[in-house]
């Protein structure tokens, strides 16, 4: 029978809770804050002269956010007319800019819709459709996918930004500048009836801001997201849903974290759930400094950025992990001051996680989430003493049970369903109550992920539903093949992907990054062979220079089968 993290039942079922360290508690205190305006404005006044976000060498200190944000609220309120409730888009990279648009909108009593900067107009419009945002901030690198679409929208307002516009004026025209004229990161674009960003904090100095009513159940986010299955869905988090899981994560991680004293590297976007909570939600409420890293794909600007910083937290997600320990220059920092390395968002390899723990001295923390859960559902415990493969234990107040096909519970140790209870959980999907009826199932959130959960209340994953490959019958999961090739030395990166087979229904296929290029096939299979049975060996193996990933890194297993589909 699956081990049933229930705290309200019988005491034998916090089996898990005794392998936590002492000071993390079974159950958290969701409603501490009357809101999530409530936490900030307390953060600010506490904390007001600490640096709360550093970009570029430029720092603002919690003063500073709380007065820009303020302002910003008020020209929403004020200048725009916007009421509560109303949906303001976010779109842009890891800026300054971020957060007092985040907090402003927030302490608006408005909703914030967060929206990838790389989207296509395609994507740009079904979102702001779907949203029904009225007013949306955007980075002018970007404006040129708005002007396409902004005419099919609900947006009537919008507010235009350049990369350096919060730095100081000599710094903020020399980036603006080179972005521009050297490096041509913004294409040409037409949005005459645009506000500039200054502008509205200019003018919002001068009017007058209006806190709203705002209680823990009203909607904070609408964060979109592919779901379990098919096309974006918003997925409504509450005030509340999202205090809950910073309250779930500072109690799993103890005595790690000092009030006042963190500096935070947010490398993944701010508008991913994962950086939104863990990163910026949580560390202003602590009071701890934010090192906003605007590119991360640029690894070699990235340490520069590193090794001018005692950071203390750094998170991320395995191929941002693995691209790190392969820079020379990243070998050379000085990790003294690290104390918490957390990965998400996607499987982090043990190859991964062991070299990280030899390189600065300390484990990686996997955790597990989903944007419909705020996003933490378990992690490892902070104690741990090596990688053991798990996304670790149900953080506090958080039921789970794993169910078969049929929807019945699996015994201890046999794969099943993830499905989720908790103050985390969302609300449902915005505007779609068939896909919410789909995935909330009396209370119950039910994942898509295959798990399964050892004795002591330790998860792994299997893998998505939707990634497994059948081999002749046979349950075959990508991520088991993926951390066996990863384990040879000359291979970067790796994605496994079932494509048609006649003989077999499916059949495994491979691509693969080397790290040395005298890797060949017959090397990989040899290596293949000695760890896995034969109906999980690759039958196909494709080197590539690169895989296709999100913006936040994940690789995209999908855009893999949908190519090897075309070829066939």
């Amino acid at each position: 029978m699956a081990i049933k993290y229930d705290f309200r039942g019988d005491p034998l079922n916090r089996v898990w809770l005794n392998r936590y360290p002492t000071d993390v508690p079974a159950e958290i205190n969701a409603d501490r804050y009357t809101s999530l305006v409530d936490l900030f404005e307390q953060a600010a006044q506490r904390y007001a002269d600490r640096p709360a976000f550093i970009n570029m060498g430029q720092m603002m200190t919690f003063r500073k956010l709380e007065e820009r944000s303020r302002a910003f609220a008020a020209y929403l309120q004020q200048g725009l007319g916007l009421k509560k409730g109303d949906r303001v888009a976010l779109m842009m990279p890891n800026l300054l800019q971020y957060p007092i648009a985040l907090f402003g909108v927030l302490r608006a009593g408005m909703i914030v819709v967060n929206v990838n900067p790389l989207y296509t107009p395609r994507e740009l419009e079904y979102q702001l459709r779907d949203s029904g945002a009225s007013a949306i901030v955007i980075v002018s690198n970007f404006a040129h996918t708005l002007e396409k679409v902004v005419a099919k929208t609900a947006v009537k307002h919008v507010i235009l930004t350049r990369m350096g516009d919060q730095l100081s004026p000599a710094k903020a025209t020399l980036v603006n500048f080179v972005v521009k004229y050297i490096k041509r990161l913004v294409p040409k674009y037409h949005l005459p009836d645009a506000i500039s960003f200054r502008r509205v904090l200019h003018q919002g100095y001068r009017l007058q801001y209006v806190r709203p009513e705002i209680i823990n159940n009203d909607l904070a986010f609408l964060q979109y997201t592919g779901g379990t299955t098919g096309v974006a869905k918003g997925a409504m988090l509450t005030h509340r849903n999202m205090q809950a899981n910073l309250e779930q994560t500072k109690a799993t991680y103890g005595s790690l974290l000092r009030d006042g004293r963190e500096i935070v590297v947010t490398a993944l976007p701010l508008y991913h759930i994962f950086a939104l909570t863990v990163n910026c939600l949580l560390f202003v409420e602590l009071g701890g400094q934010n090192l906003l890293i605007t590119n991360p794909r640029d690894i070699p600007g990235f340490v520069r950025e590193l090794s001018k910083y005692p950071f203390t937290a750094l998170t991320g997600v395995n191929t941002l992990f693995n691209a790190l320990l392969n820079d020379k220059q990243f070998q050379q920092l000085d990790f003294s001051s690290l104390r918490l390395s957390a990965g998400g968002g996607m499987a982090v390899q043990k190859v991964v996680a062991e070299r990280w723990e030899k390189l600065t001295g300390h484990y990686l923390l996997e955790g597990y989430g989903l944007t419909e859960c705020s996003p933490l559902v378990s992690v490892n415990p902070y104690d741990i003493t090596c990688h053991n493969g798990s996304i670790g234990l149900p953080v506090p107040s958080t039921d789970i049970k794993l169910l078969d096909d049929d929807g019945h519970e699996v015994a201890e140790g046999e794969p099943g369903e993830l499905c989720i209870k908790g103050p985390q959980v969302m609300m449902g999907y915005w505007q779609s109550p068939t896909a919410t009826a789909e995935v909330l199932k009396n209370g119950w959130l039910h994942s898509g992920d295959v798990v399964t959960v050892d004795h002591q209340g330790f998860l792994r994953i299997v893998d998505r539903k939707k990634d497994m490959i059948l081999v002749s019958g046979f349950n075959v999961y990508p991520n088991e093949i993926e951390d066996v090739l990863m384990q040879h030395p000359k291979v970067r990166e790796v994605a496994a992907i079932g494509v048609p087979s006649d003989l077999s229904g499916e059949a495994v296929k491979v691509c693969v990054v080397k790290q040395d290029i005298s890797l060949d096939q017959d090397e990989l299979l040899d290596h293949c062979r000695r760890y896995l049975t034969g109906y999980k060996v690759p039958k196909i193996v494709e080197f590539r220079s690169e895989l296709p990933k999100t913006n936040v890194g994940k690789i995209l297993r999908r855009a893999l089968r949908e190519e090897a589909l075309q070829k066939n």
